[in-house]
């Protein structure tokens, strides 16, 4: 007679578990058999719920929490996270009272990811209130101070969070200076993030976030100082940076030193092909960018269009008047790559025909999407009335309007583009009943801003 298999010692079993968290169904089997998850002892469960929230799998998470006999901080700390990464901070808030509740007091990890929490959901009270605990609990430390940091530029606190940063009284590390200087730029606070650099050392996410602030600020002369420190660091073959590059020459409207990084990188993703095309659109070359997309089709390895490919292709032939080429853009998104139109899309497409002068085929297409209300949005109301706009009709023009204040009446920025329709059309008095009742109701437009670099 045969003796059954003895199971693998818990060390493998963990091991395991931390390695290939698909596995935690099984683990969990033999865990069961052999009464581990029974013990007073809470490190095995501990470890396979860590594993069910690694494999996607947070209500098995939950549940075996729940059924644990015996729970230390240690899986307290482990269901928060696990709630905290799948995007549910109400049950991770509840479970942080329960924690409180069940005798176990907040630990720097707690009030670590529980920031992370209120950062997500922007819930800045309830994480000024955790600040407030981590300095009485004295549980400072660099990554407290980063998650702080990163609480306070998710809600828009810039100054608070810039406070945070001088104020820590630890070395600061590159996670730290990464969460200022990507949340300077994230905010606006182009000045901090330029003067930033110069205290962090440069690495693939400074870089990156320097790239997009030149990108904003169209800072042509410190886009080119950074790209130098990235081949000098040895950031050239990087995708993610090399995007970035293109994007930043694209902005200052140098589409050739774009083309350059392109041609030299060693590997290009959908963003590199995406970014390209995008860059010759903006700048009226709608022929390169049929081209460089005609290129993307026979590229090797492989790399497949997706919803903004095509959105910036077709962009690109309205802005030239390429509408046939257009016209089969939108079919071949359709056809071949099995892709759905988006509003967006649709919008764009209804732009450029009304660009060139084809209102009936354009008040057609936007009379078939508005029968389809998901398929509608404001993007395509606006599209089409400046289309009417620019053709000089007026029936039509006047039919879009009054969907578009049945649609989105408070919206500031309708009102303005139905009084500019009213204006182009010389029916003055209705122009100015549009912006009467902008007045009237309070409505305020959000201000534009501009950013200029002087050299």
């Amino acid at each position: 007679m045969t003796s059954a298999p003895r199971p693998p010692p818990m060390s493998t079993l963990l091991r395991l578990l931390f390695s290939h968290p698909s596995l935690s169904t099984t683990v969990h089997a033999v865990l069961l058999k052999s009464s581990s998850l029974s013990s007073p002892i809470p490190i095995p469960a501990t470890a396979l719920l860590t594993a069910y929230a690694n494999a996607g799998l947070p209500g098995a998470a939950s549940r075996l929490f729940d059924e644990m006999p015996a729970r230390d901080a240690v899986a307290w700390n482990a269901l928060l996270a696990c709630l905290v990464r799948h995007a549910r901070p109400t049950a991770a808030a509840a479970a942080f009272r329960d924690m409180a509740a069940s005798g176990f007091p907040p630990t720097a990890a707690t009030l670590c990811t529980m920031l992370k929490a209120c950062a997500a959901s922007r819930a800045f009270r309830p994480g000024r209130q955790l600040h407030a605990r981590s300095v009485v609990s004295c549980h400072g430390d660099v990554i407290m101070d980063t998650a702080l940091v990163d609480l306070y530029m998710s809600c828009g606190l810039v100054e608070d969070a810039m406070r945070v940063f001088m104020l820590t009284k630890y070395p600061k590390d590159a996670a730290l200076y990464n969460a200022v200087l990507s949340s300077c730029v994230e905010n606006g606070w182009f000045r901090e993030a330029f003067s930033m650099l110069r205290w962090t050392e440069l690495n693939g996410i400074s870089l990156t976030c320097a790239l997009t602030a030149c990108s904003a600020t169209a800072n042509l002369a410190y886009g080119m100082q950074v790209h130098c420190k990235a081949l000098r660091c040895g950031f050239d073959s990087d995708t993610v940076i090399c995007n970035a590059l293109i994007d930043m020459y694209s902005k200052c409207g140098r589409t050739v030193g774009a083309r350059i990084v392109f041609d030299r990188m060693a590997g290009r993703n959908v963003v590199s092909w995406s970014s390209m095309i995008d860059a010759y659109s903006r700048h009226g070359h709608g022929v390169d960018a049929l081209d460089l997309f005609k290129m993307m089709e026979k590229a090797a390895p492989m790399v497949l269009p997706n919803a903004i490919t095509f959105l910036v292709v077709l962009s690109a032939c309205g802005h030239c008047g390429l509408v046939d080429e257009g016209r089969s853009m939108l079919h071949l998104m359709k056809s071949k790559y099995r892709i759905d139109p988006q509003p967006e899309h649709y919008a764009c497409f209804i732009d450029m025909l009304g660009r060139a002068g084809q209102i009936d085929e354009a008040w057609n297409l936007y009379c078939s999407l508005t029968a389809s209300q998901n398929k509608c949005s404001s993007a395509i109301y606006v599209a089409m009335l400046n289309a009417c706009r620019v053709n000089m009709d007026v029936v039509r023009g006047k039919k879009v309007a009054v969907r578009m204040l049945e649609v989105d009446p408070q919206n500031p920025r309708i009102h303005v583009l139905i009084s500019n329709f009213y204006s182009a059309i010389r029916q003055w008095s209705e122009s100015d009943e549009s912006r009467r009742v902008i007045v009237e109701k309070g409505l305020r437009k959000e201000a534009a801003s501009s950013h200029v670099s002087v050299s």
